[in-house]
Formats: structure tokens, sequence, C-alpha cells
């Protein structure tokens, strides 16, 4: 099971998304989380690394939903590890 860490700003985020958003953003969560070990996302998620800033990667969770985060050094042997950086809609990119 990978191991997860959220940026401060992430948790105002999630804070800040209606009913519906959170639950499409949950939805889409399970689907990663079963799949970010092997890095063979399902397309939908079109998980793709963000241009404009290294190392920074986002996978999207509905039409108008987004999520950006980084793949961190191993908690435990042979899981990867996910920093959580910011979820919403596409405004999260303008600091992602």
């Amino acid at each position: 099971m990978p191991t997860f860490e959220t940026h401060p700003r992430f948790e105002r985020d999630v804070a800040k998304l209606t009913q519906e958003q959170y639950t499409q953003w949950k939805r889409a969560l399970k689907v990663f989380i079963e799949a970010v070990n092997t890095r063979q996302f399902p397309p939908h998620l079109r998980v793709k690394r963000v241009r404009s800033v290294q190392g920074v990667w986002e996978m999207s969770w509905a039409e108008d939903g987004r999520a950006t985060f980084e793949y961190g050094d191993e908690r435990r042997q042979g899981e990867t590890h996910v920093y959580w950086r910011r979820v919403g809609t596409h405004d999260i990119f303008r600091n992602p």
C-alpha cells in the first residue's frame, strides 16, 4: 500500500471542495491508489507532468477537477510515497 503526505494547502483545498467534488475526488483517489505503485494509470485519470514545475505531476478526477502531487522517497520499502500538493479546479495551476 503506498504512503501519502499532504501539504497544508492541500488540506485547505479539500475543505473548499463541494460535497459532489469531494465524492468525485475520493472515487478517483481509490483508482489512483490501486495504480500508483506500478505508475500504470487508467487513461481517464490523465496523469502527467506539470510542465511549469519540475517534479510535480497532475491527475484529473473530474471534468474540471485536478490534483497535483510529487513522488517522494519511500517510507516503506517497495512502496511509492506521494506528497499531495493541491486539489480543486484548474485554478490550482496558478500555484500548483
